[in-house]
């Protein structure tokens, strides 16, 4: 079977874990997953995904350029939510949803990313 891409195996992956964890509870596959997992987890805490940097980069080979906008802003000061856009050529190409203007752009780089992955 050949695997489209990281995103596929990742949910394959993640499917696997939560079937096992409804068969068998999380004390007896906890460890086992942690422990799977270890590497990756180290890896990724000492160099977290920058999704904004990713997208910029796979933009330019393309000499398209990203830029992000605040669609929403709402809240109270303490529970603020935005919602972001990217955009190339005033285009959007992928929204976010977070409780700050930069989580809520890296999470539509992400999306952005996820549609140009699909579009393979």
């Amino acid at each position: 079977m050949l695997i489209a891409s990281d995103r596929v195996l990742a949910s394959v992956c993640e499917s696997v874990i939560g079937a096992a964890y409804l068969a068998w509870g999380f004390e007896r596959v906890g460890p086992a997953v942690a422990a799977a997992f270890e590497d990756q987890v180290g890896r990724a805490l000492a160099s977290p995904v920058d999704f904004k940097s990713d997208l910029q980069e796979r933009l330019a080979r393309r000499a398209e350029i990203v830029t992000y906008r605040i669609d929403v802003e709402e809240g109270p000061p303490h529970e603020r939510r935005f919602v972001a856009v990217a955009e190339v050529a005033g285009q959007e190409i992928g929204r976010g949803e977070g409780s700050t203007k930069k989580s809520a752009e890296q999470e539509a780089a992400l999306r952005a990313l996820d549609r140009m992955e699909e579009a393979i």
